[in-house]
């Protein structure tokens, strides 16, 4: 999937490597023209897209589209239907959103799954998928849509189902269960498998650190080391063949954390923590065109506000991203 970086897992933690200033900085860029919260966000194009999300407590269809380049942000065609709690993610180039819920707090979830097509700025109804789920974490693996876990019709349970999307032939079948239900977790693709990392029980005091990765060859899951700190609606993201984990929630206060997991050493590491701590974080990965890296959206449940921030984080060549010949910077939309 080299559009997108997404929401992924990080995982183990052995020892945490203390902060290392050299590994980023952050800056303030553009907000959103309006804040909201829960949203989805997808990168694709050299883009980056903020879909769906929540306006005092009603789900909405708008979609804001950002030009790193010109740090300037443009409205797109909404989607069919207002949604927060999206599942998302981007095959060839379109961005695929998957269930969500209607309205406040997870309320009415649905299976519905869109495409958007941001060169004809349009979209359209794919196969729904069989279970209705609000906070599903998606992820592509070798080509296919897996929309594991998440919160269905009666909101007071979290559920472990798996589904698998083909885009090939359209239609879906159900993977191996996650061994915990939960949601507002993190899910990415590394390696040829899933890593399913953080989330919550049924609130954000249940929250937990389990790390679950599933092997397509197997259909199976097994145990993986755990997530450092026991985060929910966290953001994640895949970056210089690292994973990184920030924010998250905390009741009644937000985290500030970032944390970075490499798969090769099978170690975490602590970076530059964001300026602001934030729930349901939205991370993901630009192209070539801004030298990589990852955005986000973000909102806040320490006081029930939210806001529109816009942060930056430049990643600098050093113990946690050798791999950098210079700085990157990486946009990261944020609601708090």
């Amino acid at each position: 999937m080299p559009n997108m970086l997404f929401m992924a897992s990080l995982l183990l933690a052995l020892s945490a490597v203390p902060a290392l200033s050299q590994d980023g900085v952050w800056t303030i860029k553009k907000p959103l023209s309006a804040p909201r919260n829960e949203v989805a966000l997808a990168a694709t194009g050299g883009k980056l897209y903020v879909v769906g999300g929540s306006v005092g407590g009603n789900a909405v269809p708008l979609v804001d589209e950002y030009d790193p380049p010109s740090d300037g942000w443009r409205g797109r065609a909404p989607m069919p239907k207002g949604l927060d709690h999206l599942g998302i993610t981007v095959i060839g180039g379109k961005i695929i959103t998957v269930g969500g819920f209607i309205g406040s707090v997870h309320r009415g979830a649905v299976s519905d799954v869109y495409e958007y097509n941001p060169a004809a700025d349009t979209w359209r109804t794919l196969a729904p998928m069989k279970n209705p789920r609000g906070s599903v974490a998606a992820a592509v693996l070798d080509g296919k849509l897996h929309a594991v876990g998440g919160r269905g019709v009666d909101n007071t349970f979290t559920v472990g189902t798996h589904e698998v999307f083909d885009p090939a032939t359209g239609q879906w079948i159900e993977g191996a269960p996650l061994p915990q239900p939960r949601d507002h977790m993190a899910l990415v693709a590394i390696d040829g498998k899933l890593h399913a990392v953080g989330g919550r029980i049924t609130n954000p005091a249940s929250r937990v650190d389990a790390h679950d990765v599933y092997d397509p060859k197997t259909n199976s899951w097994s145990p993986g080391p755990p997530l450092p700190t026991a985060r929910s609606g966290l953001a994640y993201a895949l970056y210089q063949g690292m994973m990184v984990v920030l924010g998250g929630e905390l009741a009644p206060n937000t985290f500030p954390n970032n944390e970075a997991y490499d798969s090769k050493s099978m170690r975490w590491r602590t970076l530059m923590a964001m300026p602001h701590g934030r729930h349901e974080c939205r991370c993901d990965r630009q192209e070539p065109l801004c030298g990589g890296g990852f955005a986000q959206a973000r909102f806040g449940r320490g006081d029930r506000s939210v806001d529109r921030f816009h942060d930056a984080l430049t990643a600098r060549k050093g113990p946690a991203f050798p791999g950098l010949s210079g700085p990157i910077k990486v946009p990261l939309t944020t609601n708090l």
